[in-house]
């Protein structure tokens, strides 16, 4: 029986949520040059892949945390898939913005949510962890407890892994770049000579060249 990391792993593969291209990398919005992309929205487009995750971040959240009050997603990414874990748990919902509207109420966290309540925050993608942080920050000022967050995806770069022990944040994630890699070796998408190149742009994202 695959591990939940290992099947999630191949479902963002196979509709192509992930892809990886070593020899023409892509170029992220902070300029690094990457061998591979992460796009989970894709997975809203699949019935049995947005259920999958649902489900499986829902059991995380019932093992993991105790008296959990809202269910808190990141904008924009995470807002869709922590609807349906709040709604298959029971849960309010709320979610927080990059940036606070500059019109209205001039909400960065929309939803109705009180303080002293206790949130767990639902995350599509953890790369430097620099937004998911802002969210958690954000929700902490708003006088909540944050109990912890828990991802579809990780790089596992060690920069993000600092930051979330610094900030006192436990995170859980389905699946990780290491899972990813495996899968792509086992079903030959790309060779090892690929794999290492992938493991050593992990290392120092920023300054990696092809």
């Amino acid at each position: 029986m695959k591990s939940v990391e290992n099947l999630v792993a191949e479902k963002l593969l196979k509709v192509k949520a992930i892809k990886v291209q070593p020899s023409n990398p892509f170029t992220w919005a902070s300029g690094w040059k990457s061998p591979i992309y992460c796009d989970n929205r894709k997975t809203l487009s699949y019935p049995d892949v947005r259920t999958l995750i649902k489900i499986e971040i829902a059991r995380i959240i019932r093992e993991t945390y105790d008296d959990v009050d809202v269910v808190a997603g990141v904008a924009t990414g995470a807002i869709a898939q922590g609807a349906m874990v709040a709604d298959e748990l029971g849960l309010p919902f709320v979610y927080v913005r990059s940036a606070p509207k500059d019109h209205g109420l001039e909400n960065l966290i929309e939803g109705d949510l009180k303080p002293g309540q206790k949130v767990v925050v639902v995350e599509d993608l953890i790369s430097t962890g620099g937004s998911s942080l802002k969210a958690v920050e954000a929700l902490r000022k708003d006088g909540c407890e944050v109990v912890g967050m828990v991802a579809i995806f990780t790089y596992g770069f060690p920069l993000a892994e600092q930051k979330f022990k610094e900030a006192g944040v436990q995170l859980t994630t389905l699946s990780n770049y290491e899972a990813v890699l495996s899968h792509l070796v086992d079903t030959d998408y790309i060779t090892e000579s690929d794999r290492a190149t992938l493991q050593e742009w992990r290392k120092d994202p920023a300054n990696w060249k092809i």
